[in-house]
């Protein structure tokens, strides 16, 4: 009995040793594997010389008549040769490109149309001059505007912040340090709450802000549309988002078109809501109802609505008044020193 207990083990040890020396094609496969997991790494990538300078972001400055616009684009690397992107028109959210083509040192794509009225694409085309992106966006109706741009910043902060003391941006009695976006001015002051009735004219701060943080308490009654742009140029959504909605980049507590909040923090209508937001660089946090839906996350580029795309210069603060009625009764900031 001692015996075969001893045989057995060794005996099953050199059959099984023999039969993965037998058998090198497990090893070859295994290498093969690894080959081409190494193969698909994007640490592997290596960018097409005509592209080289094309990638990255852009802010960009379209021209149309005289009148000059913000805009954003863009432009990554799929795989080893496909050049794929985003772009931000005048209006709207983020909109995914699938594919840019790039001959003879000329790039072009199309994209269909978003809140646009009318069908067929809308048709981007452009050139590297000198360090600086130009060329023509054709709309639906036919239009050529004529567009600008350079790199965009990475506005990364070097030193931790100090923060300076609050300041009221909103004072409770009347519109002091603030200016209307236009004639339709339907913004007034009441009993301490400064309310929007109806869509019309944009409320803009006076002041500019760099890195801030930002508090507001505001509150919107049912199917309405707000937002509050922090530099002027990235939109904090407010919106009557259902409760049971998933979270996404154009409901309630989103950065408009690009950052999701992780959860769906809306009171509803009628209610009064917080917005706690920092903003440091690129990175924003926002706290809504005491919950963190967006924690220092990067906003990659200016959304629509924006008022300029200079993204390297300070920004006012500015809330959407062309969408929906909303009430605000707490408005204050606290810029970086």
């Amino acid at each position: 009995m001692i015996r075969k207990r001893t045989l057995y083990p060794t005996l099953m040890a050199v059959l099984l040793g023999g039969l993965v020396s037998c058998n090198p094609t497990a090893t070859e496969g295994d290498k093969k594997a690894k080959e081409d997991k190494e193969a698909h790494n994007p640490a592997t990538q290596v960018i097409p010389d005509e592209a080289k300078d094309l990638l990255g972001r852009w802010d960009l400055e379209v021209t149309q008549e005289g009148s000059v616009a913000p805009s954003w684009l863009e432009i990554k690397l799929s795989g080893y040769n496909t050049l794929v992107g985003a772009f931000v028109a005048q209006s709207g959210s983020s909109r995914p490109v699938s594919h840019i083509l790039l001959q003879d040192g000329k790039f072009s794509f199309a994209i269909p149309p978003q809140w646009e009225e009318g069908t067929g694409d809308i048709v981007i085309e452009g050139k590297l001059e000198g360090r600086n992106l130009i060329g023509t966006i054709k709309g639906i109706d036919g239009a050529i505007s004529n567009f600008k741009g350079s790199k965009a910043p990475y506005l990364k902060r070097t030193s931790p912040v100090t923060w300076g003391e609050p300041i009221a941006l909103f004072n409770g009695k009347d519109l002091s340090g603030w200016k209307a976006s236009n004639e339709q001015n339907n913004w007034e002051v009441k009993d301490g709450i400064l309310s929007n009735a109806k869509a019309g004219a944009n409320l803009i701060t006076e002041q500019k802000f760099d890195d801030f943080k930002l508090q507001v308490e505001f509150k919107y009654p049912a199917g309405s549309n707000s937002g509050i742009y922090l530099r002027g140029r990235y939109e904090l959504q407010i919106e009557d988002s259902p409760k049971d909605q998933h979270p996404g980049p154009l409901y309630f507590g989103a950065i408009y078109g690009f950052l999701s909040p992780n959860e769906m923090a809306a009171l509803g209508p009628n209610e009064w809501q917080t917005y706690d937001v920092t903003l440091v660089g690129r990175l924003v946090t926002v706290v809504a109802n005491g919950k963190t839906i967006i924690s220092n996350q990067e906003i990659p580029g200016i959304t629509g609505g924006a008022l300029d795309s200079k993204e390297g210069e300070p920004g006012p603060l500015y809330i959407q008044g062309d969408h929906g009625p909303i009430e605000f009764r707490k408005i204050s900031i606290t810029p970086a020193k």
